[in-house]
């Protein structure tokens, strides 16, 4: 967490509450169901969320902007950018169920209203988005 607050200083508390509660839920949740290696999880803030978290060093999202993250997997890089931009919508597809489960259940976990997770293929997806 230490690394992701170096390049991400301004961060509200709120946000760092969120961020710092992803380890726990991931490891909880990467006991029942391997949605990161084993050995990532450990380095889960560089490998995952610090990464995840690039995109805003180039594009900061405005309010209310919609973004789709197709094929999510566990929920990178959605999740953190969802706590990054709490103004901003993020749908998070994956056509595997189980990782949908994790997805909601760690937005869950962290309080985020602005993330959606769906079990879907995304050709079956007809919303408009301004980011995918």
């Amino acid at each position: 967490m230490e690394l992701v607050l170096k390049y991400f200083p301004n961060l509200k508390l709120r946000q760092k509450e969120q961020l710092e509660a992803l380890l726990d839920l991931y490891a909880d949740w990467n006991e029942k169901i391997n949605v990161i290696s084993r050995k990532d999880i450990e380095h889960l803030y560089l490998r995952h969320v610090l990464h995840s978290l690039a995109i805003a060093k180039f594009i900061q999202f405005k309010p209310n902007t919609q973004i789709i993250d197709v094929g999510t997997g566990g929920g990178f890089p959605g999740i953190p950018l969802a706590i990054l931009f709490p103004d901003s919508h993020f749908t998070l597809l994956d056509a595997i169920g189980k990782k949908i489960k994790v997805v909601n259940a760690v937005s869950e976990g962290c309080g985020l209203r602005n993330v959606k997770g769906i079990h879907n293929n995304v050709s079956n997806i007809h919303e408009q988005f301004d980011f995918v």
